[in-house]
């Protein structure tokens, strides 16, 4: 993953005539990672007519935007504010995604519901790779092969895993002793927090039925 770092000032013109500046020019830096972070929009909870809130929904692919070498994220410090592009350069067997469901600050912790809608298979991920680099990867396309939820509230909740097994194609769930069987379209319904994707090889057939 490569973030290039430059100055994020208003209006555009202005930030253009800054990049001129050898100060503010971009700068490139790779660098290898053990999971992706996937920030998840702001929530609005919004009620409908019997006054029960609606939890807001978000595509996997609108917060992967963020690996796709042009969407631009700010970051502020104390001394410093600056924007970074991330772009994979390199596709690994195995996926991990952290969903940023949780932000902290000096009082307390605050969780985001949003859910995630998803596939649990064929997800390609070929344009989240650098264009030189494309040619190198023949496979792309993940499967979805553990999904690990967060229930209720940051610090009262509880988690489960949906785990699928391999030699039938099947999905579970599991929470502390208990494994029950799950509908593959159940799993795209949870607070997903961690995922982990399996890449598909080429000799490999899809048993997840989805």
């Amino acid at each position: 993953t490569f973030s290039p770092g430059c100055p994020c000032p208003q209006p555009a013109e202005e930030k253009a005539q800054l990049l001129q500046n050898s100060e503010y020019q971009e700068r490139m830096v790779e660098s290898t990672f053990l999971y992706l972070t996937l920030d998840l929009p702001t929530a609005p909870l919004y009620k409908d007519e019997k006054e029960q809130l609606i939890i807001p929904q978000v595509p996997l692919f609108s917060i992967l935007a963020k690996f796709n070498g042009s969407t631009e994220k700010e970051y502020k410090t104390y001394k410093e504010n600056f924007l970074k592009r991330f772009q994979l350069t390199r596709l690994p067997p195995y996926l991990i995604f952290c969903i940023k469901r949780f932000t902290k600050n000096n009082f307390f912790v605050e969780k985001n519901p949003t859910i995630v809608n998803f596939p649990i298979t064929n997800v390609d991920l070929r344009e989240y790779l650098s264009e030189e680099v494309q040619a190198a990867h023949a496979h792309t396309t993940y499967d979805l092969i553990a999904n690990i939820v967060h229930d209720g509230k940051p610090s009262e909740g509880s988690y489960r895993i949906h785990v699928l097994h391999h030699g039938t194609g099947k999905w579970y769930e599991l929470q502390d002793l208990q494994v029950t069987d799950i509908l593959p379209q159940m799993i795209t319904l949870s607070e997903a927090y961690i995922q982990i994707w399996k890449r598909r090889e080429e000799d490999e057939t899809n048993q997840q039925g989805a």
